[in-house]
């Protein structure tokens, strides 16, 4: 076994800060919001304005059973929002923070 180079407070440190457990769990499905084209796609529309199902379908080429899939998914990850409105329902991001996520791995990749 090798031995560990760091010094204690050191190895504190990194134990303290390396997310376990539930939070673990966590950060992986909330990451895993971006590891899809499609929802990729979505997010970017959804930051620029709520939209119903078939707004998104027609402005992204895609069909509706799709953007419903990834909806359905999104929202149970708790990225989206819905409102309703008569029998139409409008999605919205639930917040900023998945664009801004979005907007910082454009700018890590130097776009």
């Amino acid at each position: 076994m090798r031995e560990i180079l760091l010094d204690r407070r050191l190895q504190t440190m990194v134990n303290d800060y390396v997310p376990s457990g539930e939070i673990l769990d966590d950060l992986v499905c909330f990451f895993s919001i971006f590891s899809d084209y499609t929802r990729l796609r979505m997010i970017s529309a959804l930051a620029i304005s709520e939209m119903c199902v078939s707004d998104i379908a027609d402005l992204l080429k895609l069909n509706q059973t799709t953007v419903s899939h990834q909806l359905r998914l999104l929202k149970n990850l708790n990225a989206v929002t819905t409102r309703r409105q008569g029998k139409v329902v409008f999605y919205s991001l639930r917040n900023e923070v998945l664009n801004d996520v979005l907007l910082k791995g454009v700018e890590f990749l130097g776009y």
